[in-house]
């Protein structure tokens, strides 16, 4: 059971295996992007290029379908990542090994729908993957296995997922063969130590540059690929930023934050903060394509001490 692209590795894995996978169960398909066209998920992509039996049920604890297709298949273990239901207590106690999850987080944790994003904001040096036993609360059951690694001050929420969904697929093969010998291990979460990573909003990607450069990079990090930080130039109009890089040294002129400090034809645009200076490299106007941000500043006649609204 899995939908977006981080439950894509973890899919591929199972296929390329010995183990007999059954069917799989994603999200219906939904209309997506500015056309809202209807849009297959990542992982039924995968399904179809492997001629894998496909459900979509809309609710997933829906009689009908666990009683006409769940019951019938009898699974021995149920996988499931990023799925985007919440899965009934009928389906938790159906498979005899359970269902197991792989939760981006070292649990407890950033329990919820956006720990990798919460993570790299947050300015996390480390993080991991969780394979646990799924029970009827958020992220809260059982840990089987835990492993973590270390974020680059280069990553972003879509470049560490990836990571993380490497590493949960080679987690995942060995949690599933310790199942096929019966020596599946299981420790109890310490829920005193829980952290929730509540799912982001788009006002979240608004950049406050009264903050730290340190703050304001890690946001702009952790918001791609969606929302996308951004800010405000000229009349109102929005700039996403997509790329951005920290500046250490102490800068030698003093201008409120959001101001231009220099504009730069190789590095980009620096721009002073609450605590430091910030270069951004890669930007995208409204309705526009991302550009280089020396290409930005040229074409929209930007200039030292220009200032960008929060």
């Amino acid at each position: 059971m899995g939908t977006d692209k981080f439950a894509v590795s973890p899919l591929e894995a199972i296929i390329k295996s010995d183990f007999d996978l059954a069917c799989i169960v994603t999200q219906p398909d939904r209309p997506q992007g500015r056309g809202l066209k209807t849009t297959s998920s990542p992982v039924k992509e995968v399904a179809l290029n492997n001629n894998l039996p496909i459900y979509q049920p809309e609710k997933v604890r829906d009689k009908t379908f666990i009683n006409e297709v769940l019951e019938k298949i009898a699974p021995q273990v149920i996988v499931v990542t990023a799925f985007g239901q919440i899965l009934p207590k009928s389906i938790l106690e159906l498979p005899p090994l359970g269902c197991i999850n792989i939760h981006p987080s070292l649990l407890p944790k950033y329990r919820g729908a956006a720990p990798i994003q919460r993570a790299i904001i947050n300015g996390e040096l480390e993080t991991g993957v969780t394979v646990m036993f799924m029970d009827e609360g958020e992220d809260t059951g059982d840990i089987i296995l835990q492993k973590k690694i270390t974020i680059d001050i280069a990553d972003t929420a879509e470049t560490l997922s990836q990571r993380l969904s490497e590493l949960g697929a080679n987690m995942l093969m060995d949690v599933l063969q310790l199942a096929k010998k019966g020596e599946i291990p299981r420790k109890p979460q310490d829920h005193a130590k829980a952290s929730h990573a509540l799912k982001l909003s788009k006002e979240e990607g608004l950049i406050d540059w009264q903050k730290s450069s340190f703050d304001i990079h890690n946001l702009i990090r952790g918001t791609i690929p969606w929302p996308c930080a951004y800010t405000f130039f000229g009349q109102g109009i929005q700039l996403k930023v997509w790329e951005s890089k920290i500046i250490n040294e102490p800068s030698e002129v003093n201008m409120p934050p959001g101001s231009i400090v220099n504009i730069n034809p190789k590095m980009g645009i620096t721009i002073a903060t609450g605590s430091g200076n910030l270069i951004i490299n890669i930007v995208q106007p409204a309705s526009k394509p991302k550009m280089l941000a020396r290409d930005f500043a040229n074409g929209y006649r930007l200039k030292v001490g220009d200032r960008f609204q929060n």
